[in-house]
């Protein structure tokens, strides 16, 4: 099941098996927020994750919803991953990858189809920063295949009228994601920013929004991620292990 330079890592109390590899982008923490913070449909519904990497946020989200998920990803030997990590989770019959650039799921996938959307994309405008020599990792980073406004469009596109959109991201995009959201009918309802210390600002934010939805923003309390110690806080233990 595992090729050269892989390893399987474990999540959830070891619920979850996951393939990864030094020589990928690694799921991180954003990931494991985003699926535990997204709203779900408890027993049946389309939810779709894009930019979905190795699945981890499709098998983490199968642990709160009988609700088929689907995930996309473009890139093949990250979507090879996914498939053999969903071979070892046993989860075949509740989620399916795709292989797609998500620019096509739209016409692929069906317009207004999904109750639930959520996406972990790439955080870096390509003209920002250092690109990574290694091509795995510089898609993950930077928006080479999609920016933050492609994301949003077509999340807008693959949600149904009154169905959700969930994201992490950094807060210094805030006002973009905003912006677009509200410029393709997804309204802002619940906002959390994610802190390293107690004493740090804030460098995550996850965002949910309503398609077609009314005005009304909900800001959630800031989660802490360590504490005076430099270990996990509670509410952020809860999260992981809870």
């Amino acid at each position: 099941m595992l090729k050269d330079h892989e390893r399987l890592d474990y999540v959830l109390n070891e619920e979850i098996k996951i393939i990864q590899s030094p020589e990928i982008f690694s799921f991180s923490m954003d990931a494991i927020l985003l699926a535990k913070f997204a709203y779900l449909p408890l027993k049946r519904g389309r939810v779709l994750d894009l930019c979905t990497g190795n699945g981890v946020i499709p098998f983490l989200l199968a642990q709160r919803t009988k609700a088929t998920i689907e995930g996309v990803e473009i890139q093949d030997k990250v979507f090879d991953m996914a498939q053999r990590s969903l071979a070892l989770n046993k989860l075949e019959d509740q989620v399916k990858f795709y292989r797609m650039d998500i620019k096509n799921a739209p016409s692929k996938l069906g317009h207004g189809r999904y109750d639930v959307v959520t996406c972990n994309p790439p955080y870096m405008p390509v003209t920002t920063g250092e690109k990574h020599h290694n091509e795995h990792f510089a898609i993950a980073r930077h928006e080479i295949y999609c920016e933050l406004e492609d994301v949003i469009h077509i999340s807008s596109q693959l949600v149904r009228p009154g169905g959700k959109v969930a994201l992490v991201h950094r807060p210094s995009r805030l006002i973009d994601i905003v912006t677009f959201m509200r410029a393709y009918r997804l309204e802002p309802k619940r906002v959390r920013f994610i802190h390293p210390k107690s004493e740090k600002e804030a460098n995550m934010v996850l965002i949910e929004a309503l398609k077609d939805g009314k005005p009304e923003l909900t800001t959630l309390s800031p989660l802490i991620v360590y504490d005076e110690n430099d270990q996990y806080t509670e509410a952020l233990k809860e999260i992981y292990y809870g």
